[in-house]
């Protein structure tokens, strides 16, 4: 993926993410939950994958936090694995998140994630990227959605609350200011974007086996 080296990274990061990122929104699945034509339990679903995919994502920013160039990304009141467990528990009863397998496409997704934070910084901080900036921004849709359709708040829509962020503008730009600052040549950012790519494409499969456990009458329009 090439990255202007005209424009601050974080632009240019948002243009090379752009066609990914609107295929993701339009799959099968989300087309499905974002008409309100699943079932709960359906949606369910979708929260067992992000228990695993944010403990992987977590579990880098507890090893990076310290770290010099991207400990800075792993800002506290971002974290979901907590709000996370409570939606499960509401959703599906029980307090054991932990102990519902991914799907298989799920699990590569969790693989690639906790490989970058073994092996390389730059790569989480691009699959911290889709993820948080995403859901500060368009998951606020399925917030929306989950209180009108289903009738959940709180509990049952905890994922989407990033009150603890406070005003979510100057968080983001200030988010964009880390992307811009970091110290890394054109090479490593060209490098970060194609794994941005990649970490939507591996979304975008994850969503695709979603769409198979879902009865398709649901995911007619």
């Amino acid at each position: 993926m090439t990255v202007s080296e005209h424009l601050p990274f974080s632009q240019s990061l948002r243009r090379a993410t752009a066609a990914a990122h609107e295929r993701a929104h339009h799959s099968a699945y989300m087309d499905a939950l974002l008409g309100g034509r699943l079932a709960l339990e359906d949606y369910a679903t979708l929260v067992v994958q992000y228990w695993h995919i944010y403990s992987a994502l977590e579990d880098g920013a507890d090893r990076l936090a310290d770290h010099p160039v991207v400990g800075g990304f792993a800002v506290d009141a971002l974290r979901r694995r907590d709000a996370i467990a409570a939606d499960l528990a509401f959703l599906r009863g029980g307090d054991r998140a932990g102990d519902v397998e991914p799907l298989p496409t799920t699990a590569a997704y969790v693989a690639r994630i906790r490989e970058t934070v073994d092996d390389w910084p730059g790569g989480w901080v691009a699959h911290h990227y889709t993820r948080y900036l995403g859901d500060i921004a368009g998951g606020q849709v399925v917030r929306v959605l989950l209180e009108r359709t289903y009738g959940v708040t709180g509990d049952g829509a905890r994922f989407y609350d990033f009150a603890a962020l406070g005003p979510v503008p100057p968080f983001r730009a200030r988010y964009r200011g880390l992307l811009d600052a970091a110290p890394w040549d054109e090479v490593e950012r060209a490098r970060i974007a194609d794994e941005a790519c990649h970490a939507f494409e591996l979304n975008i499969a994850m969503l695709h086996e979603l769409a198979d456990t879902v009865p398709p009458e649901h995911l007619a329009a």
